[in-house]
């Protein structure tokens, strides 16, 4: 029992060293406001799920990992999504509902970004993007254009990441970076 004990905490901890990289990551500003992703809780609450879908895909199957990790994760971020919502004042009632569509929606999100990813169909996960991370904003093509890029180019270099590394709690993402938008920014100024 007592091991048990360790190892829940072990992975409790390390689910909390990724989160706050995933967190820390979906948060860079450049999201907001040159890719034209929503600074609204919905808009954060996307990028955290894009990141999320990003290191859960990569550490799914990956020896070195162990799979209770992917879990402790996954219930850590809902834990701090059920946490937010009550200090955004969303009833107790309420909350539990709008978790539940929550959930619901990160597998969507998950299949399609996932599936997009793997076929590295770049126009599918464009619409992913429209549908999910915009919803109801009317991005540019460049600015989505961009974040597939990012997408596609994160998942890669996670990828490369040493299982071993992401099962200690150790995680780095690419700086977020958008050249034909940086191009058109140097024009205009």
């Amino acid at each position: 029992m007592l091991f048990f004990g360790f190892r829940s905490r072990h992975l409790t901890e390390t689910a909390r060293r990724l989160y706050a990289v995933i967190v820390a990551q979906a948060r860079d500003e450049a999201f907001y406001e040159r890719l034209g992703v929503p600074d609204t809780p919905d808009g954060r609450y996307d990028l955290i799920a894009l990141h999320a879908v990003l290191v859960l895909r990569r550490m799914r199957g990956d020896p070195a990992v162990p799979a209770p990790l992917s879990q402790a994760l996954f219930d850590l971020m809902f834990a701090d999504m059920d946490e937010n919502l009550r200090e955004m004042g969303v009833g107790d009632l309420a909350v539990g509902k709008r978790i539940k569509a929550m959930v619901q929606g990160f597998y969507g999100r998950l299949n399609a970004y996932d599936t997009a990813i793997v076929t590295d169909d770049r126009s599918d996960l464009m619409a992913a993007l429209k549908r999910n991370l915009y919803r109801k904003v009317v991005p540019d093509d460049d600015s989505v254009a961009a974040v597939a890029d990012y997408v596609l180019d994160q998942a890669a270099t996670l990828a490369r990441e040493d299982g071993a590394r992401i099962a200690s709690g150790e995680l780095h993402f690419t700086p977020v970076s958008s050249p034909d938008i940086d191009a058109r920014e140097t024009l205009e100024t």
